[in-house]
């Protein structure tokens, strides 16, 4: 019999979930900062800061100086991509990440 879909897997799940989270975030926040003020008092614009900061500080050491801060969450997102691909691609290859089984196919 085949682990619970949800409980069974419940580290591939909330690993993607927050590498998605997170990544769709960075989409966000590149989008909105034409809008915002990089100081602005926004709530929602400070939820996207507090969301997506730690990937954003990654990016920044991860790429040359030349790319200029208002891309920095485009490469954000672009790495939290990757690595939520690998990660559940190595999930997957390990046997440890939920497969759906057609009906009346073997388990």
């Amino acid at each position: 019999m085949q682990p619970d879909f949800v409980f069974g897997h419940l580290t591939f799940w909330v690993v993607t979930y927050i590498l998605a989270l997170t990544a769709w975030g960075c989409l966000g926040r590149f989008m909105m900062q034409a809008f915002m003020a990089p100081d602005s008092p926004n709530y929602i614009w400070r939820g996207f800061l507090l969301l997506t900061g730690w990937a954003v500080w990654l990016a920044r050491r991860m790429v040359p100086t030349y790319v200029t801060t208002p891309f920095l969450p485009l490469v954000a997102a672009f790495w939290l991509f990757a690595v939520r691909t690998v990660f559940g691609l190595a999930m997957l290859g390990a046997g440890l990440a939920p497969t759906i089984t057609p009906p009346g196919g073997a388990p």
